[in-house]
């Protein structure tokens, strides 16, 4: 899968037509050509509504779903394993209309990720997210929890993805 990450605009394409994205209303607006930041969108349709005519929590929990474990996996590209392990979300209010996320990786928490797994560790980190509404008031916390480890190829000659020795 080497080839999928070579492109950022491809996978930012790929997400937007991936069904799980498209059917729920998920849209990645931007994804930066280094992977270190996205922009998710979750439009407000009649089918993502719950009872009571506000977005459905599931769709706001799903828009966050694979973005920072792709993010990530774009960013390392094949030297390191990559999962979603553990969410949670914490609702402030009833999300109405149009809903953004926006995701950062910062040179601290890149550095953690590549020192914390230097020597073929299991790391867990973890990253918020904020889901606003169009007044950018907040709608959602959501904490995810990823599994990261670098690839015994990788680790065996030394090399520490994009973040060198």
């Amino acid at each position: 899968m080497d080839w999928l990450f070579d492109n950022a605009a491809w996978v930012r394409r790929a997400l937007n037509a991936w069904p799980p994205f498209w059917g729920a209303g998920i849209k990645i607006e931007t994804l930066s050509d280094d992977f270190r930041f996205c922009r998710v969108t979750l439009k407000s349709r009649w089918w993502n509504k719950n009872a009571n005519r506000t977005q459905f929590g599931g769709s706001m929990f799903a828009m966050t779903d694979p973005i920072y474990p792709l993010m990530l996996m774009g960013y390392f590209k094949n030297h390191y394993y990559v999962w979603d392990k553990a969410g949670s979300i914490n609702y402030i209010k009833p999300g109405k209309g149009k809903l953004i996320a926006e995701f950062n990786l910062t040179e601290a928490k890149l550095t953690e990720i590549a020192a914390a797994t230097r020597q073929g560790d299991k790391h867990f980190p973890e990253f918020d997210v904020l889901v606003l509404d169009q007044k950018g008031e907040l709608v959602a916390e959501i904490r995810r929890t990823l599994y990261v480890r670098q690839r015994k190829e990788h680790r065996e000659t030394g090399t520490q993805g994009r973040q060198g020795a």
